[in-house]
């Protein structure tokens, strides 16, 4: 007997099966890597210079966007909180729901996503042209693992960075918002910290909007590192990885901001 033809719908269910056995693949493929990159990060700590090295470097590659970024939300934020908090009699509340606001909220997720964008795709650019100039395999033939020499210490580096990015987003929005609600349009200045004081808690407030921005910091670390070590090595490998590692930072980001908020302000 002869084969049965497939028809269309056979063929779309054959690709549909690939293209699900590929990203499943993918996705195991990462596991093990984050796993590996998790093994060696204490072996990172024993090379602090490394580490320290990588925060400076990293931080470096963010701080006059994160600050010039924070400043404008920080304009912004005063002046739309304020035209919608007036017209309910509440703008003695400016301060503290520009600096919740800020610290809850858009100070880690602005930040992550401007951490993709500048240090993230530099840190896949790095290690992807690290592989095409065979770097890192004259490392493996000498008997150092790359990922324990130069991956491990830049992703410590890159978590640690994150929620100091993120502490100086949200200071300089704050002051940002400062300089609108009180020197322009004439919010009282001792109100405007008063009830920050009064009414900011440091455990739930700061607390979770620190640990929100190290997770952010370890997705996008993550993301870059794993993209450039497993791009092509050529620069048109090179290109694509990094517009990947923006890519899914940015959806990653987003995708586990709603689960850490649910997590962490569901309850009062």
């Amino acid at each position: 007997m002869s084969n049965p033809s497939f028809g269309p719908t056979s063929h779309a269910v054959a690709r549909l099966g690939r293209v699900t056995l590929d990203q499943l693949r993918a996705l195991g493929h990462a596991a093990f890597f984050f796993v590996d990159l998790l093994r060696f990060t204490p072996a990172a700590f024993r090379r602090f210079g490394l580490v320290i090295a990588q925060v400076q470097a990293i931080g470096n590659r963010s701080l006059v966007i994160i600050a010039a970024s924070g400043l404008a939300v920080g304009f912004v934020l005063a002046l739309q909180m304020y035209y919608a908090l007036v017209t309910y009699g509440a703008a003695e509340s400016l301060g503290l729901v520009v600096n919740l606001s800020l610290v809850r909220e858009l100070g880690p997720v602005v930040t992550a996503l401007l951490f993709a964008g500048r240090a993230g795709t530099s840190l896949t650019a790095e290690i992807g042209l690290m592989k095409a100039g065979e770097q890192l395999a004259a490392m493996e033939l000498m008997a150092v693992d790359p990922r324990a020499r130069v991956l491990a210490p830049r992703f410590v580096g890159g978590i640690v960075a994150m929620p100091i990015l993120a502490l100086v987003f949200s200071a300089v929005g704050i002051l940002g918002a400062y300089v609108v609600a009180v020197l322009l349009i004439g919010v009282d200045a001792g109100n405007f910290w008063a009830i920050q004081q009064d009414r900011v808690d440091v455990w739930r407030d700061l607390g979770n909007g620190i640990v929100k921005s190290a997770v952010f910091g370890l997705i996008c670390t993550f993301v870059a590192l794993y993209q450039g070590h497993e791009t092509e090595a050529t620069p048109e490998g090179v290109a694509h990885a990094t517009t990947r590692t923006v890519v899914i930072s940015s959806l990653a980001v987003l995708g586990m901001d709603f689960i850490l908020t649910a997590l962490m302000f569901s309850t009062p």
